[in-house]
């Protein structure tokens, strides 16, 4: 049986990562693939707790070695109990988020530095990585806005100043431009139309698929 493919959904509150992932989980299914959808952190039951704790906006006192830690924590369960597995079986698997978030989160945004998060990296997921990232990219300011229109409690993470925000972004584009055979950048600014016609243009170039 031929392994799955793994596709991650990467960028800044507001891109529309959520919408799209549904939608991309449309297209495969049309092409009689079976689809796992996941998120990060998350995932799993214990992601599921471990998410709860970091988006918590009482929990202000986390320490930033903590936050990545957890992170960790639960993209290890992630990958063992359920990513992998279903690649295994065949199926190809969505997450909204995976590693790239916590060099953009962590790494950039709390300013730790990539060099630390690298070994962890190495020791938890043993050279496994995405085939496809997809960074949905937007200015900042139009992220926050439709993050406000949503009328929803922001998390821990979205309560963050524009600064934080900003360099989320940078380390996104930093690591795509990077990477260009893995990463492909949208353009989530444009309408929900032009956004999933470059979806389906990079799943195209990417992967090969004809949607």
């Amino acid at each position: 049986m031929q392994q799955g493919k793994f596709i991650t959904l990467e960028g800044s509150e507001g891109a529309g990562k959520s919408t799209n992932l549904a939608y991309i989980q449309e297209l495969l299914q049309a092409q009689g693939l079976e689809v796992v959808t996941t998120r990060e952190p998350g995932g799993t039951e214990i992601g599921e707790k471990i998410r709860a704790l970091l988006l918590d906006p009482e929990n202000t006192a986390m320490h930033q070695d903590t936050e990545l830690l957890l992170m960790f924590a639960a993209r290890a369960q992630h990958i063992f109990e359920k990513i992998q597995p279903a690649l295994q079986r065949g199926a190809w698997v969505i997450s909204d988020r995976f590693t790239d978030a916590s060099y953009a989160y962590q790494g950039a945004a709390r300013g730790m530095g990539f060099a630390r998060i690298e070994p962890i990296e190495n020791w938890v997921q043993q050279g496994f990585a995405p085939d496809l990232t997809l960074v949905f990219d937007l200015p900042i300011a139009i992220g926050m806005q439709r993050v406000k229109s949503r009328g929803a409690v922001v998390d821990r993470f979205e309560q963050e100043q524009k600064t934080f925000f900003e360099n989320v972004r940078n380390a996104y584009l930093e690591r795509a431009e990077a990477a260009p055979q893995r990463y492909a950048v949208v353009d989530a600014a444009q309408s929900l139309v032009v956004v999933q016609s470059q979806i389906r243009q990079q799943l195209a170039s990417k992967l090969g698929l004809i949607c």
